[in-house]
């Protein structure tokens, strides 16, 4: 049975193009809604003209009411029936009264290889600490931030020379190729995790 997929956004979308673009043919899934916590998300128009149903909940709104804008955020969901939830760029904190509603049916891609360097500035943080190897994790979504079990990592070679700018391109090819990846195995009911490398065919 296809599952139907929900994408979450707060901007260009580009992960969530990957995503939208990958579901045709013989994937076990289907894009049926895009929503976005900002009405100004490039990504909007984007999925509106891939023909995919868009919603926009103003987090703004809620006056840090997490519940209540999460409670919105269902309500949104509700007509479009999806079966799963990917996070592809939202840049909203979900309370565990959210997630645990997801559990097991919730992907997010992060810039970093999990558990190293949680929260934002990844790239400078990796830059920062001398590493060699810096990367992207597509994981499932528990209230812990960033946490939760890891479905695919991709790596990228830090180079010299490297700025936060530069290592941030790299691994964003990388995200546009794992997560859509792993969405597939996930989406057939395969768990097993999805491992890249920059450079791998």
């Amino acid at each position: 049975m296809t599952k139907r997929v929900a994408v979450f956004i707060s901007g260009g979308g580009s992960n969530m193009v990957q995503l939208l673009d990958s579901m045709t043919g013989d994937h076990p899934a289907r894009a049926c809604v895009v929503l976005s916590n900002d009405p100004g998300a490039g990504g909007l128009e984007k999925a509106r003209t891939r023909g995919i149903a868009t919603e926009v909940v103003k987090h703004q709104d809620f006056a840090g009411d997490r519940p209540a804008f999460e409670a919105a955020v269902t309500a949104a969901l509700g007509p479009h029936r999806p079966d799963m939830i990917c996070l592809a760029g939202f840049m909203r904190k979900l309370t565990g009264g959210f997630t645990d509603q997801w559990q097991g049916r919730m992907l997010n891609i992060h810039p970093s290889l999990l558990p190293k360097y949680r929260g934002l500035h990844t790239h400078a943080r990796a830059l920062e600490a001398g590493d060699t190897v810096h990367g992207c994790t597509v994981h499932e979504v528990t209230a812990e931030l960033d946490d939760g079990p890891v479905l695919g990592q991709a790596e990228v070679r830090v180079l010299p020379g490297d700025t936060p700018d530069t290592l941030a391109a790299r691994v964003l090819v990388q995200e546009h190729r794992l997560y859509p990846a792993v969405l597939r195995r996930f989406a057939a009911g395969d768990r097993t995790p999805v491992y890249l490398r920059e450079g791998q065919s």
